[in-house]
């Protein structure tokens, strides 16, 4: 809805219009033309319709300005500029009554009739009237706005007409000597400049600006060049005076470039949204209060380790996460070890965070209470970079902890300022006064070597750093942190664990609280595992439980074919996998069955090298299988072949016919199973003697006929048995 002073902008046409009056039933009203930009025609009065309008505001065609650049908000000073004030009101006397005599003022010839009258008895000229109507309408429609614009005079950061005399204040040399520098600002030059910025000094480089303009001269303009007595060629420049001075170069710069365009020009925006940009907020705006946000990230600690079990060896650096509450600024949880910055360091720290700390205190050998270490509920949200938290592995913390995982944007830790600061702390506070801590300047040379003065195991340095945890939440007074009017009528102090607790009582409501085993099975990867009839399989291990026996799952496997099912696994022991319930009620432990004992305490990227290993000896064997393969069947084909060729021969002169052939295989194989029979008899207990070649007398093979042997009576099996007693007896 309009209404009268409303300022009313054009999107597309890009200029304004004020709304001088609306007749009683909203149909007409008249409206006066703002100037645009560059614009300097005069504008009047004109009668619109309300409706298009109203149409127009409602398309988003034009908007209805709130701010209005043109009402004088600083009046002068009624003491110091008197004149202004007697202007003022010399122009309000001169239009005060025709400004009353509404709609006929707003319409051109009853206008000029009314201040007609006025012009005759020479009480002012009519331009008069009209300048004082145009800009008290223009400017707000009050008797402020007939101030003299003297502001507006003399065209200030407008760029000046080159009438071809030197513009700008005489230098040193012009006003004691005469002798005039520099030139006119021309739009060739004001070009040159904006190449040289470009080309010279928003660059990473970080050339100083006197060097741009020194590289700008010299490359555009030089009169030519010259070549020395060397063969080097250097640039000729003409006189002083007919070269633009560095204070024109500079003013230009810094006119035309603010500061974060210089910033982001010539440090880039990574390093300009993190050092330069404006700091307008903080990060307990974010937080209600405990557990509203947590923040997480990790750090390389800047100490070298050494063996727990072999202090000799020297086992580098350990990673260090920490979980902050944004809200109080209490640690919640930490994880120190070596695994990491990634996935597995973070889901112990998340582990840590959301369980009680006096059992994670006594493991190291500190004895705390409940109230010193309060925390162990899981936040309404998680702030982290685009690192391990934006995995897929991390799913489950969104979907089975209903922890909304919020992440920076890449390069911008001042995001998460509050846990960023941790790390400082810890640095100033303990670990670089630690033996192995790394200096931050050079080694000189000579020097020792500081990795060669680690004497902290993991253990160790765990207990500093927890110690180091409780000096921050028990006894950091944080003066900088922003109290609330709350906070101030309650005598709070701003200590982490004071800020918890208050929080706790007052604003209560963002955290909720699980069991140890539901916390850790949420935070385990997921995947899925196949039912087989030897067992669960997962990454070639086999798994059993007693759900599987008791439904006989693996039989069905068996019958049925195989079927896969979800499960939570910790890589770091393969020792059992674990099934989720069908109802989404708790899960179920599978153990390792006796397939696969030899997994037994061995972590997945051990078993996995396993398996890699037995794939790559399989893959070396391949050309001796491959060479034995061919050996193997060369030798039974040549078999067969001799075969073939003994049968055929023999086939060849027989005749036999194939029905006599086939009509006496069982008496055939009853004599091959006789003569069989007596090679293959154990003959135990009798001595051989040994053979003399002198005694051994070749007898002559008995040739056989074989029509003859085909025509001998066969005897059966008991026959056969007494003609062999008979013959014993004849022997």
């Amino acid at each position: 809805m309009i209404t009268i002073g409303s300022l009313i902008e054009w999107i597309d046409e890009g200029y304004m219009e004020r709304v001088l009056w609306i007749d009683s039933h909203s149909n007409n009203c008249f409206v006066i033309r703002l100037n645009a930009i560059g614009e300097e025609q005069v504008h009047f009065p004109e009668l619109r319709q309300v409706i298009p309008i109203t149409s127009a505001i409602a398309e988003n065609l034009a908007i209805i300005r709130t701010v209005d650049p043109y009402i004088r908000l600083k009046l002068p000073d009624p003491i110091e500029d008197t004149d202004s004030y007697e202007s003022r009101d010399k122009a309000w006397e001169l239009i005060k009554d025709l400004i009353q005599d509404e709609p006929d003022i707003y319409d051109c010839k009853l206008r000029w009739a009314i201040i007609s009258e006025r012009v005759n008895l020479k009480i002012a000229t009519g331009k008069t009237y009209y300048k004082y109507l145009r800009r008290y309408w223009a400017w707000g429609m009050t008797p402020d706005a007939l101030f003299p614009a003297d502001f507006r005079k003399g065209g200030r950061g407008k760029p000046k007409k080159d009438n071809g005399i030197k513009r700008g204040r005489p230098s040193r040399l012009s006003r004691t000597l005469g002798i005039s520098t520099g030139v006119n600002l021309t739009e060739e030059i004001l070009s040159t400049f904006k190449t040289a910025i470009k080309l010279f000094y928003h660059n990473r480089e970080r050339k100083s600006l006197s060097r741009a303009f020194d590289d700008m001269i010299e490359k555009w303009f030089n009169i030519g060049y010259e070549t020395d007595v060397d063969g080097n060629s250097f640039p000729i420049l003409p006189p002083k005076e007919e070269l633009p001075t560095f204070s024109s170069f500079k003013s230009w710069y810094y006119k035309n470039y603010n500061t974060r365009e210089r910033n982001i020009a010539r440090q880039g925006k990574r390093s300009y949204n993190l050092r330069h940009r404006a700091v307008l907020g903080t990060s307990e705006q974010m937080a209600f209060g405990p557990g509203s946000i947590f923040q997480i990230d990790a750090t390389i600690a800047d100490v070298y380790l050494v063996n727990r079990f072999d202090r000799t060896q020297i086992i580098g650096r350990p990673v260090i996460y920490m979980i902050v509450d944004a809200f109080s600024r209490l640690i919640t949880g930490m994880y120190v070890g070596l695994e990491g910055p990634s996935w597995t360091g973070a889901r112990m720290a998340l582990a840590n965070a959301f369980e009680s700390k006096v059992d994670f205190c006594k493991q190291y050998k500190i004895t705390i209470t409940e109230d010193q270490w309060p925390s162990h509920h899981l936040p309404k949200g998680l702030l982290a970079d685009n690192g391990e938290l934006k995995s897929k592995a991390s799913d489950n913390v969104v979907g089975g902890l209903r922890i909304p995982i919020l992440t920076t944007a890449p390069y911008r830790a001042d995001w998460k300022g509050i846990v960023e600061q941790q790390f400082n702390l810890l640095n100033v506070n303990a670990i670089k006064w630690l033996p192995g801590a790394i200096n931050k300047r050079h080694r000189e040379r000579g020097e020792p070597d500081h990795r060669l003065d680690g004497k902290l195991d993991l253990f160790e340095f765990t207990q500093i750093i927890i110690h180091t945890v409780m000096e921050h939440n028990l006894e950091k007074y944080m003066d900088y942190y922003t109290m609330n009017e709350f906070m101030i009528g309650e005598q709070v102090q701003p200590y982490p664990l004071d800020l918890w607790n208050w929080g706790i009582q007052n604003r209560n409501g963002s955290l909720r609280t699980f069991s140890s085993d539901f916390v850790r099975y949420n935070l385990m990867p997921k995947d899925e595992a196949v039912v087989t009839e030897n067992g669960i399989r997962f990454e070639g291990m086999t798994y059993s439980c007693s759900t599987a026996i008791r439904e006989a799952w693996f039989e069905t496997a068996r019958a049925t074919g195989y079927w896969k099912v979800p499960i939570s696994y910790d890589f770091r022991n393969m020792d059992a996998i674990y099934l989720s319930a069908e109802n989404g009620q708790g899960f179920e432990r599978c153990d390792l069955n006796d397939r696969s004992t030899r997994y037994k305490g061995k972590r997945l990227e051990e078993v996995m090298d396993l398996h890699e290993l037995e794939k790559l000896n399989k893959d070396k064997s391949g050309t001796r299988s491959q060479q034995a393969k061919a050996m193997y069947k060369a030798r039974r084909a040549e078999v067969v072949e001799n075969a073939i060729q003994k049968t055929n021969g023999q086939l060849s002169v027989s005749e036999k016919s194939d029905h006599a052939r086939v009509k006496g295989i069982r008496d055939n194989r009853r004599l091959a199973k006789e003569e069989n029979r007596e090679k293959e008899k154990f003959d135990i207990g009798k001595k051989a003697l040994p053979i003399n070649p002198a005694n051994v007398i070749e007898m002559p093979l008995k040739e056989v006929d074989l029509n003859e042997e085909a025509q001998r009576p066969h005897l059966t099996k008991k026959q056969s048995f007494l003609k062999l007693l008979g013959d014993l007896d004849d022997e």
